[in-house]
C-alpha cells in the first residue's frame, strides 16, 4: 500500500448531540407539599393542637378552648436560563442543538427546584403575622450527631424515634441521601442481619423504602462547616414549595441581535420553607 495513503484518510462526524451525564430534573418536588403562589411572598396559616376538657359536673358552663394560630411565609426566587443558536452556525454544523438545549435547560431548572427545597430544610423559616420572626432549625432536638460514622441503622432508628415522639404523621416520610450514604448502610449491616436483604435491594435500586422512609438519592446535598454531609429526614407536609410560575420554555427569534439567532430560554419563580420544626430531622454523616 502506498505510503501516501494517509492523505486520503477522512474524519467522520455524527449528526447527533449527546447530553452528558447529570441529574435530569427534580427528584424532590413530589416529596414536599406543592402549592401555587401569587405574589412575591405568600402566607400560610396553621393551628396548633388543643386538649379536650373533661366535664366534672352536670349542666356546667361550656369551656372555651383557645386555639393557637401560626403563620409561615414563603418568598419566591426567580430563575432564568437562556442560550443562543446562530443561523450561520446551523449551516456549519451537522446537528441542530436546539432541542438538546431545551432538554438541558429543563434539567437545570429541575435541579434548581431541588436546591431550593434542600435549602429550606435547615434554613431559618419566617413566621408570625408579617413573616417578621426568624425561626431557626432546632439542632438541639432534631439533629443526629455524626458520631464519627456515615449513615447507619442506629441513626435511622434515632430519626424515626424523633419523628414519632412528636406525633409526626407516619405516612409520606422521606430521607435524602447521596450514593455514599446508601453504600454506608450496606457496609454497616451484617450478612446475618434480617435487614441485609432489604438494604441490599435498596442499594441495587430494587426498592426505595426502608424503616418507613422513602429514600431519594441526590448528589446536591450540602455539607456543614466540618464537611459532614447534611442528610434531611422529613414528612411531606413539613416542607412547602410555593410556585409562582412553574418552569416555562420559550424558543424565540432574537431580532434585536445580529444574525437574528434563535434563543432557547426557560424561566420560573419558586420558593420553599420549612412548615414546622418537628417534622424535619438532620442526620450528619461522615464521608471520610
Amino acid at each position: 500500500m502506498s505510503y501516501n495513503i494517509t492523505t486520503a484518510m477522512v474524519r467522520e462526524y455524527h449528526a447527533t448531540v449527546q447530553i452528558l451525564q447529570q441529574q435530569m430534573g427534580s427528584r424532590l418536588q413530589n416529596s414536599v407539599r406543592m402549592e401555587s403562589q401569587n405574589g412575591e411572598t405568600s402566607f400560610w396559616d396553621q393551628i396548633g393542637a388543643t386538649a379536650a376538657v373533661k366535664r366534672t359536673s352536670r349542666h356546667a358552663s361550656m369551656p372555651l378552648v383557645s386555639t393557637t394560630h401560626y403563620r409561615r411565609m414563603v418568598a419566591t426566587e426567580d430563575y432564568d436560563w437562556a442560550d443562543l443558536v446562530d443561523r450561520q452556525d446551523m449551516n456549519k454544523t451537522l446537528a441542530d442543538p436546539t432541542s438538546k438545549y431545551s432538554i438541558n435547560a429543563a434539567a437545570a431548572m429541575g435541579r434548581a427546584k431541588d436546591t431550593e427545597i434542600i435549602r429550606a430544610f435547615f434554613a431559618a423559616a419566617y413566621t408570625d403575622k408579617d413573616g417578621g420572626t426568624s425561626t431557626s432549625f432546632p439542632t438541639a432536638t432534631h439533629q443526629i450527631a455524626v458520631g464519627a460514622a456515615g449513615l447507619t441503622i442506629p441513626k435511622l432508628i434515632s430519626a424515626k424515634e424523633i419523628l414519632d415522639s412528636y406525633e409526626v404523621d407516619e405516612m409520606d416520610r422521606y430521607i435524602a441521601v447521596t450514593s455514599t450514604q446508601v453504600s454506608d448502610l450496606l457496609g454497616t449491616t451484617q450478612v446475618t442481619s434480617s435487614d441485609y436483604n432489604t438494604v441490599k435491594a435498596l442499594v441495587q435500586g430494587t426498592i426505595n423504602s426502608f424503616m418507613g422512609f422513602t429514600f431519594i438519592r441526590t448528589e446536591l446535598l450540602g455539607v456543614d462547616a466540618s464537611s459532614y454531609r447534611r442528610c434531611p429526614v422529613w414528612q411531606k407536609n413539613s416542607v412547602l414549595m410555593g410556585v409562582g410560575q412553574d418552569s416555562q420554555a420559550g424558543i424565540d427569534r432574537r431580532v434585536d441581535l445580529a444574525g437574528r439567532p434563535i434563543q432557547v430560554s426557560y424561566s420560573m419563580s419558586i420558593g420553599a420553607t420549612r412548615m414546622d420544626e418537628v417534622g424535619v430531622v438532620e442526620i450528619l454523616c461522615d464521608e471520610s
